[in-house]
C-alpha cells in the first residue's frame, strides 16, 4: 500500500528543473569553450555560456531569497543521525531490496546524505563557480579592483574544478533519482510534488 504526500512546492520544482537545464546547457557550451567538440562554435559558446551564468545566478538568488523566507533553508541542516544507515543502504541495500532506513515528511524531504551534499552544493561548488566565473568574466577588471596579482590561469583551473564538482555531483543525483520504491517515482514527484511512500 502506499501514501500520497506533497513534498515539493511549485517554486522548488520550477527552480530544481530550470536549474537542471541551465547547468546541461553550461555544461554543453563549457566543454566546447574547452575544445572538446565544435556546437556552436567557440565565440557562440562562450556567449551563451555568459548568459546562461547569468540566468543561473539570477535563479540562484531568488532559491535563497525564496528559501529563507519560506523556512526551507532548515531542510539543509546537516544531520549525522541514520546517516551510516543510509550510507549503507546506498551501497548494498539499494541493491538487496532492504527496507529503506529514512522516511520523507513534508518537514523532512532530504535525507542525512542529501542534506550534506545539498549543503556541500550550496556552501562550496556554487561559491566556487559563482566567484571563479565572475573572476573570469572581468578579467579586464583585476587591476583597477586591486587584485592584478591574482592568476588567470588559477581562476580558470578553480572554475573547472567547480565544473567538474558540479558534473560529478549531477551524475550521482540521476542515478540516485532512479532509486526510489519505483525507478520513476522520485522523478515523478519533482514533476508533480507528490512522493508515493510504501
Amino acid at each position: 500500500m502506499t501514501e500520497r504526500i506533497y513534498i515539493f512546492k511549485r517554486f522548488e520544482r520550477f527552480w530544481h528543473w530550470s536549474q537542471a537545464l541551465l547547468i546541461m546547457f553550461m555544461m554543453t557550451t563549457g566543454f566546447e569553450v574547452h575544445g572538446l567538440y565544435t556546437l556552436f562554435g567557440f565565440e557562440n559558446a562562450v556567449g551563451f555560456h555568459t548568459t546562461a551564468a547569468w540566468a543561473l545566478i539570477t535563479l540562484w538568488i531568488f532559491a535563497i531569497f525564496w528559501h529563507f523566507t519560506t523556512g526551507e533553508w532548515k531542510q539543509y541542516i546537516p544531520t549525522l543521525d541514520k546517516a551510516d544507515a543510509m550510507l549503507k543502504y546506498y551501497l548494498t541495500g539499494i541493491f538487496t531490496h532492504a527496507e529503506h532506513p529514512f522516511r520523507q515528511t513534508t518537514l523532512t524531504k532530504h535525507n542525512p546524505l542529501q542534506r550534506l551534499a545539498y549543503l556541500g552544493v550550496k556552501l562550496i561548488i556554487n561559491p566556487l563557480l559563482w566567484f571563479s566565473g565572475l573572476l573570469y568574466l572581468f578579467y579586464s577588471s583585476w587591476n583597477a579592483w586591486g587584485i592584478g596579482w591574482l592568476s588567470l590561469e588559477w581562476v580558470a583551473t578553480l572554475h573547472v574544478i567547480g565544473a567538474f564538482m558540479m558534473l560529478v555531483f549531477f551524475i550521482a543525483h540521476v542515478y540516485l533519482a532512479t532509486a526510489g520504491h519505483t525507478p520513476t517515482s522520485h522523478i515523478k514527484a519533482m514533476i508533480t510534488g507528490w512522493e508515493e511512500l510504501d
